[in-house]
């Protein structure tokens, strides 16, 4: 009968070898973002911003890396985790720019740099699958990708000015989602793979950086917003009946 020691020794090998993993990938990425976000500080003159952006990834790194000692299982990061964690370096860079004033060259570069976020999203998952690389752990990687990315565009769009206070919603809906699921249990369960979900999702990203474009007005801005925050709750609220409708079966 093996003993307590030889069962350990290869969950624990498993976790440093995470650790390894994990580790390599987030310093090759946050080189990339501090290059990109002092770049960003030069012309902004901003030279807090390269601060801010490193306070952020090494944050969201810590979890990161936390999440993969506890529940990845692999021997590489894999092509698909590493578009993803692209996507979050990315929503990172525009988290370290809010308070910067607004300008057309400043809000085009906002709209650039979503839509390179936005264009990777469809990627990583495409590369899971051809490559046989899908996993629980992937799929909820990108789907917290998608959270930050939401929640950040939402907040550039009220700082901006391209909308009130209440486009914030549309970021914290998800993150509303997941607090409730600690109180009420039968909204914690696993809900099954949606392409509604999916093409809401990018409903709304799509929506956000429309209204952050520079050469579309309040009024507009605020209609396509408030449009892709419709999408979005009657998504959230289309899950939540099917959760109430399981729990009580």
């Amino acid at each position: 009968m093996p003993t307590r020691s030889t069962v350990e020794l290869p969950q624990r090998s498993q976790a440093w070898l995470s650790y390894d993993v994990g580790s390599r990938a987030l310093a090759i990425v946050g080189i990339a973002l501090g290059l990109g976000a002092g770049s960003l500080a030069v012309w902004l003159d901003d030279n807090a911003l390269l601060i801010r952006a490193c306070v952020l990834y090494a944050a969201g790194a810590g979890v990161l890396l936390w999440l993969m000692v506890r529940h990845f299982r692999a021997p590489a990061f894999g092509a698909a985790n590493w578009v993803t964690l692209v996507r979050a370096a990315l929503a990172v860079l525009l988290a370290a720019v809010l308070g910067t004033a607004p300008t057309p060259a400043f809000g085009w570069m906002l709209v650039g740099l979503g839509t390179a976020a936005v264009a990777l999203d469809g990627v990583d998952g495409a590369l899971a699958r051809r490559r046989d690389q899908a996993s629980a752990f992937g799929a909820r990687f990108d789907m917290e990708a998608d959270a930050l990315l939401i929640l950040v565009l939402a907040a550039l769009v009220w700082q901006q000015g391209k909308a009130g206070a209440w486009i914030l919603a549309a970021g914290l809906l998800r993150y509303l989602f997941v607090a409730a699921g600690w109180v009420l249990p039968w909204m914690g369960a696993a809900l099954p793979p949606s392409r509604r979900r999916q093409a809401v999702c990018v409903v709304q990203i799509v929506s956000l950086l429309v209204a952050l474009a520079p050469a579309v007005a309040r009024t507009w801005s605020e209609a396509l917003a408030l449009a892709g925050l419709a999408a979005l709750v009657w998504s959230f609220a289309v899950d939540v009946r099917w959760l109430a409708r399981q729990a009580r079966a």
